[in-house]
This record gives C-alpha cells, sequence and structure tokens, in this order.
C-alpha cells in the first residue's frame, strides 16, 4: 500500500474513515456508500472506453477522490496507477492496471453491498 494512503487493513472500505468523513451519521454513510457504488461503475465504464489519455485520467481521477472520501485506500491506490498510465493508456500495461482497479472496485462494492444488507 503506497504511503500516500492511509489505512492498510484488510477491508475493502475503511469504516473509521467513513465515520469521521461523514461525523457518524450512519445515514449519510449508506447515502455516501450508495453514491460511492453509482459512481465507481460509471467511472470504470469511462476507463474502459476512454479514448483520450484526458478523459482517461479525468475518470481515474474522480475514481480516487470518492474512493479517498469513503476510506476504499485499495481503489484510490489502483485508480492512482491507472491514473498515471494515461500517457500509454491503451497499453497493455494500462489495461492490466485497469482490471486491478476493476477488482479493487468489485470489492468495495461486494463490501459496500455486505453492509447495506445488514442495515
Amino acid at each position: 500500500m503506497s504511503d500516500d494512503f492511509p489505512g492498510g487493513g484488510s477491508r475493502a472500505v475503511d469504516l473509521v474513515h467513513l465515520a469521521r468523513q461523514t461525523l457518524g451519521d450512519r445515514d449519510l454513510e449508506r447515502e455516501v456508500l450508495a453514491l460511492f457504488e453509482r459512481q465507481s461503475a460509471v467511472m470504470v465504464e469511462r476507463l474502459r472506453h476512454a479514448t483520450t489519455a484526458k478523459t482517461w485520467a479525468e475518470a481515474a481521477h474522480t475514481l480516487k477522490g470518492s474512493a479517498l472520501g469513503i476510506g476504499a485506500f485499495g481503489v484510490a491506490e489502483a485508480a492512482e496507477a491507472v491514473e498515471c498510465a494515461q500517457v500509454d493508456h491503451l497499453s497493455s500495461e494500462a489495461w492490466r492496471k485497469l482490471a486491478r482497479l476493476e477488482a479493487a472496485v468489485a470489492s468495495a462494492n461486494a463490501f459496500i453491498a455486505d453492509i447495506a444488507k445488514a442495515a
């Protein structure tokens, strides 16, 4: 895990960080997590269909910011790697980084879905 991102635990979303961000408001937590689920799907699709380095970088940067906001530090780290691959966004290495990001997003969204079921 990068030193730029706190956490490092095994959870896909740092619930302590999320609680700090939402001032402990459980309804707001659920709303923010639902927004992340929707936005992450949109940003991954934008990355898959990006035809320019700018579109690629913007989608990755947006996803990184959203992930940091909820404490999905694994997603943020993977999104940063994708963002840094913007110059070669059509290379096989960039696509490997995108696959890693997609896996991190899927893990975070599965964790969020489990939280929603438990609520």
